[in-house]
């Protein structure tokens, strides 16, 4: 099948291209891209006039929780979200049950992929068996079934000796250690932020510290040992000024943000509401700040959603036994559109960059471009469209998000995997 996107504004960051384009695609692949090019006679004309074409969006951050927690998510519900949500991959968490520390819970992940999913799915493997911290998974068994990365997110690897020879392991596999930095004994008991509002509220306060703590260890060890260390859901200005100096002495850091996190400060939490609970808490406006900072300048590398879903049940009764983690396939790209680029705070190309080129050469991934010969991955964008956000119409199994009602302006219009439509509804006109 051929199809051709007309007239779409088209951004493509790995080429440094932003100009209005028709895009060819045959084959699953992108075949040309030019003005007016010359409609083949099969082809499929989609009108992209007033829209932003830009490659596919990756999250590199998602809990899909099969197997074993499908009442929350499964891979079929939570690709489906993805593709809503204008993502076309996502690498998923190794947190599930079993946990994915070995191979044949990989080929169960991907098997499913293959059948149920909607777009891309790339494991990530477990650093530790059982994510205990006590004893390594079986690292290389997990990069040859295709995980692309390794992580214990949902808990930090106290460890210290046990996280470098993780990071020293995982050396010739080119695949990142992906760190979930909380020190464990700061952090032990908090619900939230420590600060005024965990004060005024009564509740227990994780401070800024539990993660800074983290991230210096970490980069400490990934300078030790040369390791890729990849610094996960990034919350404070410590942690962004930790990156932003390792870097300038060659530390082989990234760093990736939430759309929660760059939007939702912790004054969210005065409203008792659950959904704005989540690990890392919600921080400080000077927090926030910083983030954008980071995201802007590019030490911060990457946006991802880090979407945990949970069953209503588990976000009920008091605040500080909920369950931590929000949702964030299908709000992700709006919310940032509306609160970050609309406001002039977030350039509308480095939230591309940060959303396709970068998680792609991070992770070493196909995709993150609409080069000649890449696969079809494509996000389509409308600036302009107006929805407001209606948790019981998610595709997702799961509905805790703090952005429940937020009307917002420009989102996700349709999504392409391999050229073929995924997400949004194909408008057709005759060719010409």
């Amino acid at each position: 099948m051929r199809l051709v996107l007309r007239s779409g504004r088209v951004i493509d960051p790995a080429n440094n291209l932003d100009a209005v384009q028709d895009v060819l695609i045959a084959d699953g692949k992108i075949e040309r891209l030019g003005r007016n090019l010359s409609v083949p006679a099969d082809a499929e004309v989609v009108d992209a006039n007033g829209k932003i074409v830009c490659p596919g969006f990756i999250d590199m951050h998602v809990h899909l929780r099969e197997p074993g927690q499908e009442y929350k998510e499964t891979v079929a519900t939570g690709t489906r979200a993805a593709a809503a949500g204008g993502f076309t991959a996502v690498c998923c968490m190794a947190n599930t049950s079993p946990v994915n520390d070995n191979g044949a819970v990989t080929d169960y992940i991907l098997a499913k992929a293959r059948v149920e999913g909607v777009v891309r799915v790339y494991p990530i493997g477990a650093v530790t068996k059982n994510l205990r911290g006590e004893e390594l998974a079986e690292l290389a068994e997990l990069a040859d079934a295709g995980c692309v990365a390794f992580s214990d997110d949902g808990r930090c690897v106290m460890n210290a000796e046990l996280y470098r020879r993780a990071m020293e392991y995982t050396l010739p596999f080119g695949a990142p250690v992906i760190s979930h930095a909380e020190d464990a004994t700061l952090s032990r008991g908090a619900s939230i932020n420590e600060g005024v509002v965990s004060t005024e509220l009564g509740l227990a306060g994780q401070p800024a510290a539990a993660e800074d703590v983290m991230v210096a260890r970490d980069i400490l060890l990934a300078e030790l040992t040369g390791a890729h260390v990849h610094i996960a859901h990034a919350s404070t200005a410590g942690a962004v000024r930790l990156v932003r100096d390792a870097k300038a002495r060659g530390v082989r850091v990234t760093a990736e943000v939430t759309p929660h996190h760059l939007v939702l400060t912790e004054d969210a939490v005065r409203t008792w509401d659950a959904n704005t609970k989540m690990a890392p808490p919600l921080r400080t406006k000077r927090d926030v700040e910083a983030l954008i900072e980071g995201l802007t300048d590019g030490t911060i590398d990457c946006i991802a959603t880090d979407h945990a879903p949970h069953a209503l049940s588990e976000k009920e009764g008091e605040y500080d036994h909920a369950a931590f983690g929000v949702v964030g396939l299908e709000t992700a790209v709006a919310v940032l559109l509306d609160r970050l680029v609309r406001p002039g705070l977030l350039p509308l190309a480095t939230l591309i960059a940060r959303w396709s080129r970068d998680p792609a050469r991070l992770l070493n991934l196909p995709g993150g471009t609409l080069a000649v010969g890449a696969p079809a991955d494509v996000t389509i964008l409308d600036p302009d469209a107006e929805a407001t956000v209606e948790p019981s119409r998610f595709q997702s199994r799961s509905r805790n998000t703090p952005f429940g009602g937020w009307t917002l302006r420009g989102g996700p219009w349709m999504t392409l995997v391999g050229g073929t439509l995924v997400g949004g509804k194909l408008v057709r006109r005759a060719s010409s």
